[in-house]
């Protein structure tokens, strides 16, 4: 009897290997973050058409990051054409001691936005759309606003502009043919 009861606990004990269809996910040295996800509609003679827009930004935290816009009929696949977009379009980001080297107006449409040095322990002072561009770029310390429209997709895109504008003293000394200290 003692036998018996033994194979049963045995028996719950085993948990059954399960084999999973679908493919594993690889490991990215990239963080993603979805910024805003929309639907959009067009009019068509027979009706509506609805498909999603994914805005995407992804970044190392090591002063490389992207942006990506996706479109399609489900939300998922919106998401990864956005992914796959952001990862074509990385730039490296000009970062001095967690903060940038200086102070820039970012520009995209009617959508400006001012970023400010900051010193340490300040932190990212910055909108939920700039924020995230901003924290995945690596950027420690900063102070921003915005000024004109408030549309994510556009305030995303003047951050990212602004970012990849940016030049350390060391890039406009070499362009000038001076040396750092004389800047």
């Amino acid at each position: 009897m003692a036998n018996n009861n033994e194979v049963k606990k045995e028996k719950m004990d085993k948990k059954p290997e399960r084999q999973h269809d679908r493919p594993r996910r690889e490991e990215s040295e990239f963080e993603k973050k979805l910024v805003s996800v929309r639907r959009v509609t067009k009019v068509v003679k027979g009706g509506r058409t609805m498909r999603f827009s994914a805005l995407v930004v992804m970044g190392d935290g090591k002063g490389s990051v992207g942006l990506g816009l996706g479109k399609a009929n489900e939300v998922p696949s919106a998401i990864e054409k956005a992914t796959v977009a952001a990862k074509r379009n990385m730039k490296k980001v000009a970062i001095v001691n967690g903060t940038i080297p200086h102070e820039i107006v970012g520009k995209y449409g009617s959508s400006n936005i001012l970023m400010l040095p900051a010193k340490e322990g300040t932190g990212v002072i910055a909108g939920g759309s700039a924020r995230a561009v901003l924290e995945l770029a690596g950027i420690r310390n900063i102070v921003t606003k915005f000024h004109g429209s408030t549309n994510k997709i556009n305030c995303v895109k003047a951050t990212f502009n602004g970012l990849v504008s940016l030049r350390t003293r060391e890039e406009i000394a070499l362009r000038r043919g001076k040396q750092p200290e004389e800047i």
